[in-house]
């Protein structure tokens, strides 16, 4: 993929043009995007040191079919094995590579495949993240679900069956502040048994407010582990600062949350890379919080409102594939989600070599699910969509293909007593 795509102005709105022009101008006027930000708690760890420091020591041409034939030879695989099977060495080895997957995967998931679904449920945000629907300059429809509308929609995904949500905003605290989020888990908590969300990094305390909320896992994709392609792709807001988005997870351990996620958005800068960066992120936390429980996602660009043409083009199925069955086999113990961004048939098949979870009747627009499966006149249209996405099954078709394949679709595995 073209690194400048996603900065062409040709593909941006007019507002979008006139502010990246005036940043271009203007260069000291844009933060550092490695510098703090007031308020912004900042960690004493040294995770990101080895992570990226290991992501930079990467080059794909150094390794050979036989680094290859030695890490699937390995009972565990290392750092450096896992290295190997990401190489562009690697993909003629991908049959063996997923035989490998899938013997890890029944060994320590059994057959089951989780279920759960987002819900999306506001899309303002402050930042100018030039790939995104949601973006500050995208012109779209944004709204904000009030308590009346978030309970329609919660008791429309609970009516499906499913028992565990995953609730979204756009990244404002403006609109989505912490005690509006706080409330709309309080609410998921009466409905669903387990509440995730995908929220703004936030402190440790805030972390911990939601945690009391109900909140059990959160998800935070890096988006890039590229520091220096991150600064090209995130033009203003808070998001911009790439340390403190790295460093969410493990606030979020520190605030006693059950689990978290780690994901780079696959497209944005050398997907290898990114990969291994989000493989390490979980390795090295998984050795300073043991108890916690932890997932990697795999999420790849997607067309989004205005924008068509942004895609993951260079990074395909194949590709894709070889990252998964590369994540099971060096991290055999740890959930692999695979969203609705991938088509049906890809993940249909995936399930039965390296994912654990999937999404199923999934809208990206706020207020979706009522508009779409409970469609009635005079109804409120719903806040445009942050991507396109690929498999917009329902809970039973996607629970059905995974019951057809010989596995079971689970749909909680978490008692509170």
């Amino acid at each position: 993929m073209d690194k400048q795509f996603l900065v062409d102005c040709d593909f941006l709105s007019p507002a979008a043009l006139a502010h990246k022009h005036r940043l271009e101008q203007n260069p000291d006027c844009r933060t550092d995007h490695m510098v703090y930000l007031p308020g912004m708690e900042r960690l004493n760890s040294d995770i990101c040191a080895q992570v990226i420091g290991q992501m930079q020591d990467f080059t794909d041409s150094d390794y050979t079919a036989r680094d290859v034939q030695a890490a699937l030879a390995h009972e565990v695989c290392t750092p450096t094995d896992f290295q190997a099977l990401l190489s562009s060495a690697a993909e003629p080895f991908l049959e063996e590579m997923a035989r490998r997957a899938q013997w890890e995967t029944s060994r320590h998931f059994g057959n089951t495949v989780y279920l759960f679904t987002p819900l999306y449920i506001a899309n303002y945000c402050e930042n100018y993240c030039v790939y995104c629907g949601f973006n500050c300059y995208n012109q779209i429809k944004r709204l904000r679900l009030e308590r009346p509308q978030l309970e329609q929609e919660m008791q429309v995904i609970a009516a499906s069956g499913m028992e565990e949500i995953l609730l979204l905003t756009g990244e404002s605290r403006a609109y989505s502040d912490l005690e509006y989020i706080g409330e709309a888990c309080r609410l998921a908590r009466q409905y669903f048994r387990l509440v995730g969300i995908e929220i703004y990094p936030v402190n440790t305390d805030e972390y911990r407010y939601l945690h009391e909320c109900g909140v059990d896992y959160v998800t935070v994709f890096q988006e890039t582990y590229d520091s220096e392609r991150y600064a090209q792709l995130h033009l203003q807001g808070p998001k911009r600062v790439w340390p403190y988005r790295f460093e969410a997870q493990e606030r979020a351990l520190r605030a006693g949350m059950r689990g978290v996620t780690c994901s780079a958005l696959l497209g944005l800068a050398d997907f290898r890379r990114d990969a291994l960066a989000s493989a390490l992120h979980v390795y090295y936390l998984q050795r300073q919080y043991p108890q916690a429980e932890f997932s990697l996602s795999c999420p790849r660009l997607r067309p989004i409102v205005n924008n068509a043409k942004i895609s993951s083009s260079g990074l395909g199925e194949r590709q894709l594939c070889q990252i998964l069955c590369a994540y099971r086999i060096f991290l055999p113990y740890v959930g692999i989600t695979v969203s609705s961004r991938e088509s049906a048939a890809f993940r249909d098949g995936i399930v039965k070599i390296a994912a654990t979870k999937v999404s199923a009747g999934v809208s990206t627009g706020i207020g979706d699910h009522t508009h779409k499966y409970h469609a009635a006149e005079g109804m409120q249209p719903s806040g445009d969509e942050q991507f396109a996405i690929a498999d917009g099954r329902s809970l039973p078709q996607v629970a059905s293909a995974i019951a057809d394949a010989g596995l079971q679709p689970v749909l909680n595995d978490y008692i509170y007593v």
